[in-house]
């Protein structure tokens, strides 16, 4: 029987991904579900190639018929299209309410949206756990950690290394960063991502988000996770195991690699994706150089492992500051270096971040109320902060 799969997000960079590899796999994969922001062609073409699959514009107020519309209109297609795995990669906090009503309908959940367990991994894991359901992670760095984990054992690893590519701004001069524009911004030397993602590489903050998410997803404490930058992208994630042996995964940069991987868990089937030849006349000449993050460069990192070790509604403001201020920046409001000036003024002055918020209140009725009012109340500290820059 075919796996039968929703696509959330899927006019985006991921999305894109993900129907590259349910076209590979047709004898694999039904999908069940495509939903997008607000641009209906795209998924009205999807619909002729997949006719089963529903449709939801999570941002349209009205839609063409035999759509679902709005925010509650999405939700609504998740619990009712019989999926067995949904892969999100919708951008943002936004991906949080349908990673929930997924999980609800009884689908595995293949997670790229990262703001889904930064905000919410207490609720998430218990929704999940609930309901017998996995959590798999798509995001290139996550997916290797995952699958290193699943070779070794959790208990076996001390460390967990992620990579990050520097960003365009990696040997660019300090002083020079105050006159960086969003065109100078969205410039990635590696991946090809949608735009707040693309800014986050270049602040950093996506590393940072990466480093909240690997604390919730493997039970790791802030000592435990490092960060080394690596520009070639073609080593993903490390561990290394308590006898001090570093175990890392190798691919070249292809999310559809990760994404066929969770699309087929826990099977291992031969994919087409991200392959690195070590010789032959396909040979890839690997440049496997590494060097320490410029922390003062870019203080969005560090602060995401404050957050790390702040726990509570820390996480929750990291991400919601940093959404807000990305907005401005590419709405020219605001320059490149005051990015992480708002972040850092949120999670120093929030009525929240001082709160005593224990884990426990991330779960249970009324969670998600109390995660979205953090979320909107650190949007509204940002923004106000701004107003007075």
């Amino acid at each position: 029987m075919k796996k039968r799969v929703a696509v959330l997000g899927a006019t985006g960079s991921i999305g894109k991904s993900v129907i590259d590899v349910l076209r590979a796999g047709r004898d694999y994969f039904e999908p069940v579900l495509f939903s997008c922001h607000r641009d209906a062609a795209p998924l009205i073409a999807l619909k002729k190639e997949f006719p089963a699959a529903l449709l939801a514009l999570s941002g349209a107020e009205t839609a063409p018929e035999g759509v679902y519309a709005g925010k509650a209109g999405l939700l609504h297609a998740a619990a009712v299209c019989g999926a067995d795995i949904a892969v999100n990669g919708i951008s943002g906090a936004a991906g949080l309410p349908p990673s929930l009503a997924a999980l609800e309908a009884g689908a595995d959940l293949a997670l790229a949206n990262k703001e889904t367990v930064v905000m919410a991994a207490p609720l998430v894991f218990e929704t999940a756990r609930r309901r017998g359901k996995r959590i798999i992670p798509v995001d290139s760095e996550h997916a290797a950690v995952f699958n290193l984990i699943e070779a070794h054992g959790r208990e076996t690893v001390a460390e967990i290394i992620l990579t990050a590519s520097g960003g365009p701004f990696r040997k660019t001069a300090p002083e020079a960063l105050a006159r960086i524009r969003p065109v100078d911004a969205l410039r990635h030397p590696t991946w090809s991502m949608g735009p707040k993602i693309t800014i986050d590489s270049a602040t950093m903050a996506n590393k940072g988000l990466e480093v909240i998410e690997a604390a919730f997803l493997f039970g790791a404490a802030r000592e435990e996770i490092s960060v080394v930058v690596h520009p070639a992208s073609v080593v993903h994630a490390l561990v290394r195991l308590k006898s001090g042996a570093l175990y890392a995964e190798l691919s070249r940069p292809d999310m559809r690699l990760p994404i066929h991987h969770a699309l087929h868990y826990p099977a291992h089937v031969p994919a087409a994706f991200g392959r690195l030849e070590l010789g032959g006349p396909s040979f890839d000449l690997l440049s496997l150089e590494f060097e320490k993050p410029d922390t003062a460069k870019f203080p969005l990192l560090p602060l995401a492992f404050e957050a790390v070790a702040h726990g509570g509604a820390w996480p929750i403001l990291y991400n919601a500051a940093n959404e807000a201020a990305v907005a401005a920046f590419l709405a020219e409001k605001i320059g490149f270096l005051d990015i992480s000036r708002v972040v850092e003024y949120v999670l120093n002055h929030s009525e929240y971040a001082a709160s005593a918020v224990s884990p426990g209140d991330f779960t249970g009725d009324g969670a998600l109320s109390l995660i979205l009012a953090i979320d909107r109340r650190g949007r509204e500290e940002a923004e106000a902060f701004m107003g007075r820059m």
